[in-house]
């Protein structure tokens, strides 16, 4: 616990036999009182390999329900076990685990509700094995986001996110997707509603174990950043509209 505060990490998981526990070995559990697994129905042993590392929080998808349903199964989990505080991490080892203490801690004392772990802040993106292509792209549309919504964040796309359960229990993620769009339809309903949000530098890894979205996948992926956040301008442009006192 930090500050009295119970804190949950959540594994989104889809064939992370291979790396989930290097990932799950450095997990700081002085700080971390619950770990959650959900296994997005993989092909491989995910599931197994947690049992084995005595994971006692452990949830099988039947059907594969893709990368935003499975993360709605993490919170709503963490949030039936009474989390003050939850850090969603990918199984895939990308991101260090060492990170979880200074993240939790940054919402235990109040400073922000919500923390994201950017690879962009520092420059390690590119030394951790980034593709520059995906470099450039993170860059541009990032650039476009903070354009559409206001923020200023470094990135919009890390899978290493923080947030207080109060901001959980406050978002409508049941209305947002359950493919990979789900992260931003996330951050943009956060920004929108007002909370504010920090970020700590994070080291990136990419290897062949590491999962990664293929070209296609990747496209789509962009195309969707892009209409969540021309919705978002709309709103905001909305709202100033609507707000603005009449003469």
């Amino acid at each position: 616990m930090l500050n009295n505060q119970k804190v949950a990490v959540v594994l989104p998981a889809y064939n992370a036999s291979k790396t989930l526990e290097t990932t799950y070995r450095e997990i700081p559990m002085n700080v971390v009182d619950i770990v959650i697994l959900v296994d997005d129905a993989s092909k491989d042993n995910t599931s197994d390999v947690g049992r084995q590392l005595g994971i006692e929080h452990i949830i099988v998808h039947e059907r594969n329900k893709g990368y935003g349903g499975n993360q709605k199964t993490c919170y709503q989990k963490a949030l039936e076990l009474k989390a003050d505080i939850v850090v969603m991490l990918h199984p895939d080892y990308q991101y260090t685990p060492k990170l979880i203490t200074a993240m939790a801690s940054v919402i235990a004392e109040d400073l922000y509700p919500v923390v994201l772990g950017s690879r962009i802040l520092g420059g390690g993106a590119l030394r951790g094995g980034m593709p520059a292509y995906k470099y450039i792209a993170n860059r541009m549309l990032t650039a476009f986001q903070n354009l559409c919504t206001g923020a200023k964040l470094s990135e919009y796309h890390t899978g290493y996110r923080a947030f207080s359960a109060d901001v959980i229990r406050s978002l409508p993620l049941a209305q947002n997707s359950d493919n990979f769009i789900f992260d931003n339809q996330m951050l943009s309903q956060i920004i929108a509603q007002g909370h504010t949000i920090g970020e700590i530098t994070c080291p990136t890894r990419y290897f062949p174990e590491a999962s990664s979205i293929r070209l296609l996948p990747s496209s789509i992926y962009g195309l969707g950043v892009i209409k969540v956040s021309v919705l978002h301008a709309a709103k905001r442009l909305k709202g100033l509209f609507c707000g603005a006192p009449k003469s």
